[in-house]
């Protein structure tokens, strides 16, 4: 389902249902190979995903001094969360949102969703209804909303280095 969120649209779908997130790549034309980003009201939500043992205090403080917001942090997996999730990586990509819509979801469903950003693979992030329309013929749903004022898509960092892997 496209959500407006802080840049642009973005589409999500239940984390453990391999046959919305094979949908959601089909409907993207993108690679599972790439892996996905899940988002979440809290970070509670993201341990059954996430390997948090791996994680030193410092690193976690560094992560949640940042959220809710627009950075997105690239966590050891465990070992059961899904190739479906995590593409050829032995990580996930999680962030804990601020978009009070998407947060709202994510509370309401008890669990994070898949988050991209709308669009088929290649093409710029719709920023419209009208382009979320023109490039999805109508096949989701749209959840209305406002899209924030963002620039630039959410920063992406390594949580156990803090590599920064996408400018935000």
């Amino acid at each position: 389902m496209p959500i407006q969120q802080k840049l642009c649209f973005g589409v999500g779908c239940d984390p453990d249902s391999e046959s919305a997130v094979m949908a959601l790549l089909e409907l993207k034309q993108r690679a599972i190979e790439k892996g996905l980003i899940l988002i979440a009201d809290n970070y509670e939500q993201l341990k059954p995903y996430i390997d948090d043992n791996a994680l030193t205090q410092e690193q976690r403080e560094r992560m949640f001094a940042s959220w809710p917001g627009p950075i997105t942090w690239v966590i050891p997996a465990k070992s059961t969360t899904p190739k479906w999730l995590t593409g050829r990586f032995s990580s996930l990509a999680v962030r804990v949102t601020d978009h009070p819509i998407v947060k709202a979801l994510c509370v309401a469903y008890g669990k994070p969703l898949v988050s991209t950003s709308a669009n088929l693979s290649g093409l710029p992030p719709c920023r419209s209804v009208e382009e979320v329309q023109e490039q999805f013929r109508n096949r989701i749903a749209i959840v209305n909303g406002e899209v924030g004022g963002r620039k630039n898509p959410s920063e992406i960092r390594d949580a156990l280095t803090g590599e920064l892997y996408r400018q935000g």
